[in-house]
């Protein structure tokens, strides 16, 4: 029997942006923090800002949209990632209030699962979730269950 998980877990998740500066500019002040690896391209341009964060340190990276695949290219869609974040209704008003527009309002999906989702300035959709699970699995581990 084959015990190894098809998805063990969220690893990095890309954001594509045309103005990298900017796009790190504005993620730094979302975040708080500034990112911990930058790489730059042959121009001496900036094509890659990666950031840690979170209770397991996931990686978040902004790349130059040259580096896209074409479908990501064009507009906000695909797979939304939903970060785990404390007060959904108050990050969407913070993330709005940063110049991102709504691209799922609130919604209450029962059972205390709570999603909203933004296009950033950038175009990539990014979601927000409370999830009960993630908690329960952050509480067991930070208890040493």
């Amino acid at each position: 029997m084959n015990n190894k998980q098809t998805l063990r877990g969220f690893a990095t998740v890309s954001y594509w942006a045309d103005d990298m500066e900017a796009a790190k500019a504005w993620y730094s002040e979302l975040l708080g923090i500034a990112p911990y690896f930058e790489r730059s391209g042959p121009d001496g341009r900036l094509v890659y800002a990666e950031f840690r964060l979170g209770d397991y340190q996931h990686e978040l990276g902004l790349i130059d949209r040259r580096f896209a695949p074409a479908r990501a290219k064009d507009s906000p869609g695909g797979a939304i990632l939903y970060w785990q974040v404390d007060d959904v209704e108050a990050t969407l008003q913070k993330l709005k209030a940063m110049g991102a527009e709504e691209y799922e309002p609130v919604i209450h999906r029962g059972g205390g699962f709570v999603t909203a989702s933004v296009a950033d300035p950038f175009g990539n959709v990014l979601g927000m979730m409370n999830n009960p699970h993630y908690l329960e699995i952050l509480n067991a581990k930070t208890n040493g269950e």
